[in-house]
């Protein structure tokens, strides 16, 4: 059961704006993307802005396998390996390949990568081999290349982007999408925009989790419009967890970059006691979702609510300049680098599953495309390797543009549309609430370690809250999260159920070993569950 937004084609009651493209979030996919439709009326829309999309906030930096004693096929090595065997093998190829011309044109448009004697500053980071992060600005990566890429878009007229626009719902007709039903936040105003394509790449869904490093506006939006459409999806059980984020009553989970583990930060629980070597050979570069696994070992062991990041071997001229963001928000908490250790723990950061594409982003819905985290080409497997997330944005955000350029669909006639909430009804519901619950559940039972008795106890907690929350006309915009996170925490949950094994950052303490018979991708569709070997 989901809420049905019925659209009849009879009677407009909204404005309509007809573009030729229309862009679902703005970060370095959804940019991406644009620049190739620099050509054609396009429309991007933030649901708020610039700083709350996970590009702005990415620290570490961006994988690409050019540094000394490097290689792309070393890079796509350590994909694989991290990905625990499920990954698409093709789409690694293109990311590692491709990613070369896309971080070279990066570099062309402005971005001015750190540099160390007049060379590029390669870092390390958990499950490479080697030192092959390229990083702007210390630890503002993502900042540095969301800025440039704004910029290079004003040059363009024809792209234009809105602030404060939220997805309410796709518009599909004679099985087609054909627009967009959005709500104008700053007007409280509703309007259709048509378009011949539309891209999502809305990110990820990190708050539908009590602890995340996403900003507040990461909701599932376009995931839960897309499935509502009968868009398919794979890997929803797959959410990385990042090990070391800040961990102070009061604070946001502030993430402190992998990379301070990969210039020398050292682990240790509430005793003082190093304990990454006890759990893999590579010790605090481990693979993600075995140092977040370790973490709430130790955590348990010692009877404690966080371990610590020892700073004191990383000199504090080096920390500034290599960590000036970090350093700026340890230092708001009276955290004295690096005399004093940082308290860290996991929290929910990065969505391997998504709606399934196919290699240029297509989905199974005509005219639909989807790229970066929302979508799910089968690049990261089980596990996403470190900073292999902004270089597939720019990768697969260029491929969504030049194959929608390639193969222009005809403009459609303008279509009237009149558009049917769901059916009112006098049931009061606290969204806040709703939403807390949902995080605290999903947090509980759908977090770093899963069992078959958490799992079917959040399956049937979200199926009970379905039951009247779907049939709640809201007209706002949090109202229409609530319902969002809703769906998509029980799609992740019911993923969760299913795959009885465990593999990558999907744990399951009563299936604790992964299983060759599970080498495969678990789909779903509205109604509909389908098991394949490749995505």
């Amino acid at each position: 059961m989901v809420p049905e937004y019925i659209v009849s084609f009879n009677t407009s009651f909204f404005p309509v704006e007809e573009v030729d493209f229309l862009i679902v979030g703005g970060g370095i996919a959804g940019l991406r993307a644009a620049i190739e439709l620099k050509d054609y009326n396009t429309v991007i829309i933030y649901k708020n802005g610039l700083e709350e999309t996970t590009t702005y906030n990415a620290q570490g930096g961006i994988a690409v396998g050019i540094g000394e004693n490097d290689s792309p096929e070393n890079h796509l090595e350590d994909t694989i390996r991290v990905g625990c065997g499920i990954n698409k093998k093709e789409a690694v190829k293109i990311l590692v390949y491709e990613g070369i011309e896309r971080v070279k044109e990066l570099i062309d448009w402005g971005i001015n990568f750190d540099k160390i004697n007049g060379k590029y500053h390669f870092t390390k980071e958990g499950g490479h081999s080697s030192k092959r992060i390229l990083h702007a600005n210390g630890d503002m990566t993502g900042r540095e290349i969301i800025k440039t890429l704004y910029k290079i878009i004003s040059l363009y007229p024809k792209i234009k982007i809105f602030h404060n626009f939220f997805l309410i719902d796709l518009i599909t007709f004679d099985d087609e999408v054909r627009g967009a039903l959005i709500l104008d936040c700053s007007k409280n105003s509703l309007l259709i925009i048509q378009a011949r394509s539309i891209i999502l790449a809305t990110g990820g869904a990190g708050q539908i989790f009590q602890e995340t490093t996403n900003p507040p506006s990461i909701t599932g939006d376009g995931h839960s419009a897309a499935y509502r459409k009968g868009a398919e999806f794979t890997d929803l059980e797959f959410f990385q967890f990042h090990p070391t984020t800040l961990y102070i009553a009061g604070a946001p989970r502030f993430l402190i970059s992998e990379a301070v583990r990969g210039e020398g930060g050292v682990l240790r629980n509430v005793n003082g006691e190093k304990f990454m070597e006890s759990y893999h050979p590579l010790g605090d570069l481990a693979p993600r979702d075995i140092v977040a696994r370790a973490i709430v070992d130790q955590m348990k062991k010692t009877n404690s609510n966080c371990v610590f990041l020892d700073v004191s071997n990383i000199p504090l001229s080096i920390f500034k300049k290599r960590f000036p963001y970090i350093y700026s928000v340890c230092n708001l908490y009276k955290i004295k680098i690096p005399k004093e250790p940082i308290p860290v723990r996991p929290s929910a950061h990065y969505f391997m599953g998504g709606i399934r594409t196919d290699l240029w982003g297509r989905t199974n819905l005509k005219n639909l495309y989807a790229c970066g985290e929302i979508a799910c080409t089968g690049v990261h497997g089980a596990n996403r390797l470190a900073s292999n997330s902004l270089l597939e944005g720019l990768v697969f955000g260029a491929r969504v543009g030049k194959i929608i350029k390639e193969n222009l669909p005809p403009k459609a006639g303008r279509i009237k549309i009149k558009y049917n909430f769901p059916q009112k009804t006098d049931i009061l519901i606290d969204r806040e609430d709703l939403k807390r619950s949902i995080r605290s559940l999903m947090w509980r039972n759908v977090g770093i370690e899963r069992d078959n008795e958490l799992l079917s106890y959040a399956y049937e907690k979200l199926k009970n809250w379905e039951k009247y929350a779907f049939i709640k006309e809201f007209n706002e915009k949090e109202g229409f999260e609530s319902q969002n996170m809703l769906i998509l925490a029980t799609l992740i949950t019911k993923s969760a159920l299913l795959r009885k094994e465990s593999r990558g950052v999907h744990y399951r303490k009563d299936y604790a070993e992964e299983k060759d018979e599970w080498k495969k991708h678990i789909i779903l569709k509205k109604g509909k569950v389908f098991f394949r070997k490749e995505i």
